[in-house]
């Protein structure tokens, strides 16, 4: 019987709770690991906060760009881009606007293009700016929008505001807007009162036209923004005295909006506006009725917001 008692022995049991106690209160590393794990997550739900927006309140807006093109070497076939003047001057209005530093190229040559997308890109500083904004108005195909004398790959321009070749514009946005066909087919009219809104105000004189040949949407790269005037494979519609559909809308929409929207939620109201015209007056008689959707690839990580700037 007693040796049945030392079996039950204090020494025994204490062992146990030592052991246990150790575990428990002193494992190796053990503060450190639950200091990094709160601090892990702690950075998870920052990172994850659905309310996250892009600081927008550095002393400049930031550079946009402009590169419109009406006329192009004869050699491309293309046709001129009338109506297109409306569409710069009505962007560069908006944009200013916004605080945007509007700069606007007009029938510029590929190689020209290239070297101030590249100045804007090395020499620029960006340091200072919210964000930076890029905007094409021709035609274009097959992941390529026309200079006056040559088609510019998009990924060629894209690359050049990337964290390695733009550090000044790391985890900043980076917009690029493309008025260009994007295919070949036309958008069926489904209700014929959509047609309201594209009405032309002087039928006589203002003829919607179509931009030629197609632009794929690209991915471009995190903080990328890409707006394009049509969803891929079909056409993009343009009046020869008021611009183009997209451009028309886009810029109403940051008037009335762009201060106070967030500019992805901008965008589809912008899609929707577009969405409700169609074709009145055009000499491709295939076009009457025809209809233009636009749409947009964001590769953006937070809430994009163009705060007013104090004066």
């Amino acid at each position: 019987m007693a040796s049945h008692k030392r079996q039950k022995t204090p020494k025994s049991t204490s062992g146990q709770i030592h052991v246990d106690s150790k575990t428990a209160l002193q494992p190796k590393d053990g503060p450190q690991n639950m200091t990094e794990t709160d601090a892990l997550d702690e950075r998870i739900s920052q990172l994850l906060d659905p309310a996250a927006e892009y600081k927008m309140s550095h002393p400049r807006r930031g550079l946009a760009l402009i590169f419109n093109h009406e006329y192009f070497f004869w050699h491309l076939r293309l046709p001129e881009r009338r109506g297109t003047l409306a569409d710069r001057d009505n962007l560069k209005r908006c944009l200013a606007e916004l605080g945007f530093e509007v700069r606007c190229f007009d029938n510029l040559k590929a190689e020209e293009v290239l070297d101030k997308i590249y100045n804007a890109s090395a020499d620029h500083p960006h340091g200072d700016a919210d964000c930076f904004m890029c905007i094409f108005l021709s035609h274009g195909e097959d992941g390529h929008v026309y200079a006056h004398d040559a088609k510019i790959k998009i990924q060629d321009l894209t690359s050049m505001f990337k964290g390695d070749q733009c550090p000044d514009l790391i985890g900043k946005p980076k917009i690029f807007v493309f008025q260009a066909c994007r295919g070949d087919k036309h958008d069926d009219a489904v209700l014929a009162r959509d047609g309201v809104d594209s009405k032309p105000e002087e039928s006589d004189t203002n003829e919607t036209e179509i931009d030629a040949a197609a632009v794929y949407t690209l991915p471009a790269g995190a903080d990328f923004l890409m707006c394009y005037s049509v969803a891929e494979g079909y056409y993009s519609h343009r009046e020869t005295v008021n611009g183009s559909w997209y451009i028309q809308d886009l810029c109403e929409m940051i008037r009335r909006h762009g201060s106070s929207l967030e500019f992805t939620e901008l965008l589809t109201l912008v899609n929707r506006k577009v969405s409700h015209r169609r074709v009145d007056v055009c000499k491709d008689i295939n076009a009457i009725g025809k209809k233009q959707i636009p749409c947009f690839a964001s590769m953006l990580t937070k809430k994009l917001h163009f705060y007013p700037k104090s004066k």
